[in-house]
């Protein structure tokens, strides 16, 4: 079996526990929950969304970790629970979106520099720090979101620590946490554009985006890593 059919394998069993635990929650009359979990397979359906409307094609490896992360935050930690049962759960996921979104930070710089038509071409390091403010930008929106929810609707996502019912301790955790993911990628992505025949895991990614879409990337002339 190729890769490429083990991550389409794996996306389909975890949507398929998605939908089993619709059917479970519908028999149980467990509305709310049906509901969010309807929303969840949505969200994984997110790459064949983008690949048919925006025709930007995301690599098999790349939708099955964003799925996975999804199915991980928000099935498991909020509708299993895990967040509670497992008090590293939630410092492992935010480590992950920053890691995440990082890479989608950076790739999105990687288009603008590497489009022609755009004209323009931005120094290693400020494409790393751009990787590194995106993933902290968004780590900052979805405390916010949080916190709304919290206060709006009195559900529980801050997650308030042992002496701390505020939630402030959980926030200022995840937001370091997110920060610690994003360094790394920002890291290696300086490293990338700089020593790019360097073999890391980022650059087989990047490689696989820009195999997928090469009509985003047409080569400029003279040296692009400079």
């Amino acid at each position: 079996m190729t890769k490429i059919n083990v991550h389409k394998t794996i996306t389909l069993i975890l949507q398929a526990i998605l939908v089993a635990e619709i059917l479970l929650a519908l028999w149980n009359e467990q509305w709310f929950t049906a509901l969010i979990t309807a929303g969840i397979i949505i969200i994984t359906l997110a790459p064949l969304f983008i690949a048919k409307f925006l025709h930007v094609y995301i690599p098999h490896i790349f939708s099955l970790m964003a799925i996975a992360f999804i199915f991980a935050s928000l099935f498991l930690g909020e509708i299993r629970d895990y967040y509670t049962k497992f008090w590293w759960w939630d410092m492992a996921l935010h480590t992950t979106s920053g890691f995440l979104l990082g890479i989608t930070g950076f790739l999105m710089v990687h288009v603008l520099n590497e489009t022609e038509e755009i004209g323009m071409h931005m120094k290693p390091g400020f494409v790393a720090f751009f990787a590194f403010l995106f993933a902290i930008g968004f780590g900052v929106i979805w405390e916010i979101f949080e916190f709304t929810m919290d206060s709006f609707f009195g559900m529980n996502m801050q997650k308030p620590m042992l002496g701390d019912p505020s939630g402030l301790t959980d926030t200022m955790w995840d937001l370091i946490v997110d920060s610690v993911g994003a360094l790394i990628v920002s890291v290696f992505g300086y490293i990338y554009i700089k020593r790019g025949h360097k073999e890391s895991f980022l650059e087989r990614w990047v490689t696989a985006f820009v195999t997928s879409n090469p009509r985003l990337f047409r080569k400029r002339g003279g040296d692009e890593r400079r």
